[in-house]
């Protein structure tokens, strides 16, 4: 087991800092510890509880897609494994599945993605800002994601609902009908940086499932700090927003962040239960909880292990959804055998009970 002491907050002043330092020190800088807030344990995560289920989450896999995809594929292997045991219900792809957009990266993906297709595992997959345009720049909305995923494989898999009705042999936005332990939900998926009218789509299709509770997809979302992305008062303070990649310039801006979301979709509804997105570097960590117009707590995650070792050491992240209206977290690694016990990487959440 290692147990360190550094706080959450020292760790990203250590890796945007320590690099600089260490040049001025030594002609060879010294990397800081990419677990120095973590917790590392050998062994699985506990076993979910009576009636409880599971959703597993696989955050950024381009550096598996582009130089570890073995890794990729023991992700993929490991959640069907465990599909019974563990009581998962579906797994949730939050974007950049590939580095660049090229061919060999995409069938890395497929390969890996298909095992779970194969164990009838359903999934939604939404792409991030690497998988579009050439050479996974975002400069626009092309993407190779439709040449390797097809809508009529997914939808042979259960909880299928469809995709963003002005595309619709298209699966940068889809959503899926998932049903686990007499619970409904609706989980939607929507592309890096959504469009003004997929937001307009996204928002019918909660309207049209309002018996459902609502988990919403996204790679960029939120921020590192705790806080939402949020262009109009923070800017290029806050890295890698959407309006700051090419793709805003080619399209009249045509893009929303973690802030416009809320204002224009999650807060207009009352069954929105869950925000989780990827995307973000620093220790790709983050959580926090808004209230929605009727008083309603809505917790919102970020997630992304890409910066570990190894284009990031086989992390996935599993949410275990208890009777008790909680959210236990549990991040795992199939290929290091260790959970990560730290308080970023283990905890819970309560999940508001859907209104009207």
């Amino acid at each position: 087991m290692i147990h360190h002491r550094i706080s959450r907050r020292q760790l990203i002043t250590t890796l945007a800092a320590a690099p600089l330092a260490a040049f001025a020190q030594t002609e060879s800088p010294v990397k800081p510890d990419p677990y120095a807030d973590g917790i590392l344990v050998d062994g699985e995560p506990p076993l979910p509880q009576d009636g409880a289920f599971t959703f597993a989450v696989l955050p950024d896999t381009q550096n598996y897609a582009k130089h570890f995809p073995k890794t990729f594929t023991a992700q993929t292997q490991w959640i069907v494994k465990q599909k019974e045991r563990r009581r998962i219900a579906a797994v949730f792809h939050l974007g950049d599945i590939t580095d660049n957009n090229v061919p060999a990266q995409w069938e890395n993906a497929r390969r890996s993605m298909r095992v779970l297709e194969e164990g009838g595992m359903p999934y939604c997959m939404i792409p991030g800002n690497h998988d579009y345009g050439p050479n996974g720049r975002c400069a626009d909305r092309t993407t190779l994601l439709n040449d390797y995923f097809k809508i009529a494989d997914l939808q042979k898999l259960p909880g299928w609902g469809g995709t963003y009705d002005k595309e619709p042999e298209r699966l940068e936005n889809n959503f899926q009908l998932i049903e686990a332990a007499g619970r409904k939900f609706l989980i939607l998926g929507l592309e890096f940086g959504p469009r003004g009218d997929v937001i307009r789509w996204a928002n019918e299709v909660a309207a049209r499932h309002k018996d459902r509770e609502i988990i919403l997809l996204t790679h960029a979302y939120m921020f590192h700090d705790d806080t939402r992305y949020d262009w109009k008062t923070h800017g290029k303070k806050q890295p890698w927003n959407p309006h700051d990649y090419d793709v805003a310039e080619a399209t009249g801006d045509d893009v929303n962040d973690g802030t416009e979301l809320w204002e224009k979709l999650l807060s207009k509804h009352g069954n929105f239960i869950l925000t989780l997105n990827g995307h973000v570097l620093g220790d790709g960590l983050g959580r926090m909880v808004s209230k929605t117009p009727d008083g309603r707590g809505i917790p919102q995650v970020l997630v992304n292990f890409q910066m570990r070792p190894n284009g990031g050491d086989g992390w996935l992240r599993l949410i275990e959804m208890r009777k008790d209206g909680t959210a236990h977290i549990f991040d795992y690694s199939p290929t290091l055998g260790k959970r990560n016990e730290g308080s970023q990487n283990q905890f819970s959440v309560p999940l508001a009970k859907p209104g009207a």
